[in-house]
Parts: C-alpha cells; structure tokens; sequence
C-alpha cells in the first residue's frame, strides 16, 4: 500500500472514530456533516469523498459493528455443542451487544425516522442479505445435524430475521435478565412452538 493510500485509510479512520463518538453522545439526527467536521479537522469535501453523505457514514459504521458481531461470533461458536445451543448463544450475544453498543440508540433513530436515498435502501438491503445468509446458515446446520425439520431454510432464515428485529424493538427499556428471559422463550417458540397438539 503506497503512503497516498496509507494516509487515505487513516483519514478514513480517523472521520469513522469521531463520527461514532458523535452519533453515541448526541444522536443521529442531531449529528450533522459540520459536527463531524469540527471534531476531525477534516473538509465536507474529504468526509464526502470517503462515505459520499452522512447516511453513507452511518451506514459504513453499522456494517463496521456488524463485522465485529460476527467477529465475536467466530470466536465462541465452537463452544456450543448444538445448533440449537448456537441458536441460543446467538441470542445471547445479541441482547449484550444491543444493549450495551453506543450505537443502538442512534440506529434506532436512523432506521425509524431518516428518510432514505435509493443508494441507501440498497446498502440496507444488502445488509439484511447478509443477516439472512448467516441465519439460513446456522439453520441448515441444525437440518443437516437432524436437529431440525427439513423446511424452507430461506423463509425460516426470515421468519428467525423478523422476530431478531421486533425482539431488539421490544427489549431496548428491559433489564439485561428481562432481555435475556425474552429471547429465550423466544427461541423456545421458534423452535418448539406453542401448541399442545402435533396437528398443524
């Protein structure tokens, strides 16, 4: 990598570090381009030339927070002996994470109120993709394990997505045992179902 490159990275760097400061303490919508300016020594131009708009950054920061989950991800699964074990370590990992992460409460304001470009659907999209992908992963783990039924792993993939999301929403005034409580009886009927009867 040449020193022009080098220096471009740590530019990069330097505006992602400031801006995660930013958005943690005072919000998305109250964090503007200026703010992110100020506090990096940086042009509009040179922010611009990096992450194209605030959205982008943001966005560039939510994928940077998604990488370190799986990161942490990688790191324990191997702990868990089942797939069903992993299903729950994952919920594990997500309450702590969402939590405690000084991003969850910008997100939260980034994913309900900003309106957003066609760029940025896209790059959300993309995002969820990959949440799919990893949860049709795990799912065909537990089918080729015989752990689980043979279903549709994508429509399970989105079934398991969907209750993630409405989870997170639900959970974000709880106590982490409240969390905790939640997602495991959560998992417990995504795994097992609520019904007394084998009928359908």
């Amino acid at each position: 990598m040449n020193k022009k490159k080098i220096q471009s990275e740590q530019t990069k760097k330097r505006v992602a570090d400031a801006a995660r400061n930013l958005f943690a303490n005072k919000g998305y919508k109250a964090t503007s381009i200026e703010d992110i300016v100020e506090a990096t020594g940086s042009s509009k131009g040179n922010i611009y030339y990096h992450f194209k708009s605030k959205e982008g950054l943001f966005l560039y920061l939510l994928d940077e927070w998604d990488k370190e989950w799986e990161q942490k991800w990688v790191e324990k699964e191997s702990l868990y002996k089942t797939t069903k074990e992993k299903l729950f370590g994952m919920a594990e990992q997500m309450v702590l994470d969402d939590l405690n992460h000084p991003l969850t409460k910008a997100a939260d304001e980034f994913f309900n109120n900003e309106e957003k470009t066609g760029e940025i659907e896209e790059r959300i999209a993309e995002m969820v993709m990959g949440h799919l992908k990893f949860n049709q992963k795990l799912i065909q783990q537990g089918i080729d394990s015989g752990e689980f039924k043979k279903e549709d792993v994508e429509s399970l993939a989105i079934i398991l997505e969907s209750l993630l999301i409405g989870l997170s929403q639900m959970s974000r005034k709880s106590t982490v045992e409240e969390a905790l409580t939640l997602y495991k009886l959560a998992f417990n009927v995504f795994l097992f179902g609520i019904s007394t009867s084998s009928n359908r």
